[in-house]
């Protein structure tokens, strides 16, 4: 049998508010959330062993354990009896770096869920499909569908249509950020903003005055985080620049390719080692 192909695309938080601290558990935030044209690429296909198979290969499949969200999300659907006992062999290409916050993990599961729906392999009720999402990580039922997105505090989501046609110099440095760690020192608290979704919330203006509030915490743990956005944003016209989730990600946002090429080859000049790359909202 034939492998079928799938994107996996990473996700960037626009914007993330955290709206209330919950002891030993991840905030209450709300955010906004694009993708852009950068992806692990999936194979997958049914096959007769008597266990899934699941493999990960490229420059960052590197310290990938078992618990990881692909192997969770089979499980649950094994457990509820929802594959009906069949079995996959998957091979997952990662070009997403880990502890990035572009989601890398969680839109790897959401994207073979979404497989399995449109091969008709699962069949699950909307609200027992969030359930399982909501399982196996927090960010997972973000990748089910691929368009801007409003992520209100109740965790409801709303997906918008407008297309931002952005450019972004995403840039890694040589360290991850722990995501319980980050939000587990973040204090910054705001009141709701996006309690009635509005398209206007991915305007250009709209997205500049917008923050992260976990970039406090993630420059006070990384100090050479702080440095980084302090470069980034000395680069010429750049119309903004913020850590995507929990870090350690930095994105710099352009009207033009041509502008985020110029940002990147200025970039390169002062940081060698650090990973980038140009890309586009999509």
């Amino acid at each position: 049998m034939k492998f079928f192909k799938i994107k996996s695309y990473a996700k960037l938080n626009l914007s993330l508010n955290v709206i209330k601290k919950v002891p030993k558990k991840l905030h209450i935030i709300e955010s906004l959330i694009t993708f852009i044209n950068f992806y692990d690429l999936i194979y997958i296909r049914e096959t007769k062993a008597l266990k899934h198979k699941i493999k990960f290969f490229g420059k960052f499949s590197k310290n990938i354990t078992k618990n990881n969200t692909v192997n969770k999300l089979l499980n649950l659907l094994d457990e509820q009896g929802v594959l009906k006992g069949r079995k996959f062999q998957i091979k997952i290409i990662k070009n997403i770096p880990q502890k990035s916050g572009l989601g890398g993990g969680s839109m790897n599961a959401s994207s073979i869920a979404k497989f399995f729906l449109r091969k008709k392999i699962i069949n699950l009720s909307k609200k027992k499909l969030s359930n399982i999402m909501k399982s196996v990580g927090s960010d997972v039922e973000l990748g089910m569908n691929f368009n801007n997105t409003i992520m209100s505090k109740t965790g409801k989501l709303t997906i918008k249509q407008k297309k931002l046609g952005l450019y972004t110099l995403v840039v890694k440095p040589n360290f991850g950020c722990s995501t319980r760690t980050i939000y587990s020192k973040t204090k910054e608290q705001t009141r709701p903003k996006y309690n009635n979704p509005k398209s206007s919330f991915f305007s250009i203006k709209n997205i500049i005055n917008s923050n992260n509030h976990l970039e406090k915490a993630a420059f006070i743990l990384n100090p050479k985080l702080k440095k980084l956005k302090l470069f980034l944003s000395s680069l010429p016209n750049s119309i903004c620049v913020r850590m995507t989730g929990s870090g350690s990600c930095m994105v710099v946002y352009y009207l033009s390719k041509k502008k985020a090429l110029k940002g990147l080859r200025l970039f390169k000049k002062k940081y060698k080692n650090y990973w980038c790359i140009i890309s586009k909202t999509i």
